[in-house]
């Protein structure tokens, strides 16, 4: 067996490698720690809006100001308001509103809904669902969307699914 002689420049050096590997490793570990502490976070618009005031709709007409922002149409009849949600009950898919066949039309899968929202063509199993409406103290139109009513449960003779004007 040969022994060798281990110089002071070479232990200097791997003492110097190991120090640097356990401080590598201490950063690393101090990342993960603030990545815990400060996690991601996703900021969602508020679930509830002011939609206008009633005389802003068209008897008759959908409205397509909101579909983009909160995904909703606001639909106005004779007898008042409701707001339907703008996401098919099939695949989750945003139908459009052909205001010329007077029906919502999905472009995915081709379901189709009346001006109501029942649907009538296509693969959709149930109608599209209203969101919570109704008047605020100034007057104009507040669309909760943290209720939801589903025609096919009666919850569209719910009061707070319709504004009636």
């Amino acid at each position: 067996m040969s022994k060798e002689k281990v110089t002071r420049r070479v232990f200097v050096s791997w003492i110097f490698l190991g120090w640097t590997l356990f401080l590598a490793c201490l950063g690393g570990l101090g990342t993960m720690l603030l990545r815990y502490l400060f996690p991601n976070v996703l900021f969602e618009p508020s679930q509830s809006f002011k939609a206008g005031y009633p005389e802003n709709y068209a008897v008759g007409e959908v409205s397509l100001l909101w579909k983009s922002k909160h995904g909703v149409w606001i639909v106005r009849t004779a007898e008042g308001l409701y707001a339907l949600s703008a996401v098919c009950t099939h695949l989750g898919c945003t139908p459009n509103w052909l205001s010329g066949e007077k029906k919502f039309k999905c472009p995915c899968h081709g379901s189709g809904f009346r001006f109501s929202g029942i649907n009538f063509e296509g693969p959709a199993p149930r109608p599209l669902e209203r969101f919570k409406i109704l008047l605020g103290d100034d007057g104009q139109i507040l669309v909760d969307k943290t209720k939801k009513f589903q025609q096919e449960k009666g919850e569209w003779n719910d009061p707070a699914s319709f504004l009636a004007i």
